[in-house]
């Protein structure tokens, strides 16, 4: 009886630390009127941060807007990393994320929702290497140094790619196509939905002509793993809102390449 006991009142502590958790998100956001969403801000056009104004613009702004407004609450974007992203939700630093590709290594520690959009990888570098790098075949060689960012799922791909090749893993907020324009990596590759605006951005740069983009991906927002009165919810909306033609026109507004 003892250990029963003291097992109860281990189970209280944790539930404790994580108020947010006690009675479900859904109740914490209706109590609190107030969505925490775990943004990085650092993925074009998805997620944004004006470092001048501390504002987040971009898709899943818009998405995470659109929901708070239909709780009828106030919308909190809470900054976190790539590496920290999955931990934050856990955590209860958040109620859910924006964005983030669905992967079996995530999926081990967070839920996620129904997916409403898609993207598959491919590999940029400075136009000056047009001729070196034509297909993923140039790139998987000895003497080419490919750039991911930590805890990113391009972190895994990198070195499942290109066994051959150098890995430059760099940790935010220093960014895997920053590597590529220094000269310190000859390729990065990232999701084709941010690839055509890092060429807008940044002219020099080039996505690699591949016969065929890799690891096509369904990504999704990442909630509490147990809370399934907060899955349901969420799910609810998005086939709603995909219904509605919410996520098309935000996909015509962001210009995303699909």
């Amino acid at each position: 009886m003892k250990k029963v006991m003291q097992t109860i009142a281990m189970l209280g502590l944790l539930v404790g630390a994580h108020p947010a958790m006690a009675d479900g998100a859904l109740q914490d956001i209706l109590s609190s009127g107030v969505l925490k969403v775990g943004t990085t801000g650092d993925w074009n056009p998805m997620t944004m941060k004006d470092p001048a104004t501390n504002t987040y613009t971009g898709y899943d702004i818009d998405v995470m807007t659109q929901m708070a407004e239909d709780l009828g609450v106030e919308v909190e974007f809470v900054p976190t990393d790539w590496k920290t992203l999955v931990n934050g939700v856990v955590a209860g630093k958040y109620h859910l994320t924006g964005s983030a590709s669905v992967s079996p290594a995530r999926a081990k520690a967070a839920g996620y929702s129904d997916s409403y959009f898609s993207l598959a990888t491919v590999p940029l570098t400075l136009s000056k290497n047009a001729a070196r790098f034509q297909d993923w075949g140039d790139i998987d060689k000895p003497d080419v140094t490919v750039a991911a960012t930590l805890g990113t799922t391009q972190e895994q791909q990198v070195k499942d790619f290109f066994p051959n090749a150098k890995h430059q893993i760099v940790e935010a907020p220093a960014r895997d196509f920053q590597e590529v324009l220094s000269g310190r990596a000859d390729v990065h590759i990232t999701s084709n939905v941010e690839a055509y605006k890092l060429v807008e951005q940044y002219p020099e740069m080039m996505v690699v002509p591949v016969a065929t983009p890799k690891a096509r991906t369904p990504i999704a927002m990442l909630l509490p793993q147990t809370d399934q009165v907060w899955i349901n919810y969420v799910n609810t909306w998005i086939k709603l809102q995909q219904e509605r033609g919410f996520f098309d026109a935000l996909g015509t507004k962001w210009k995303l390449s699909n």
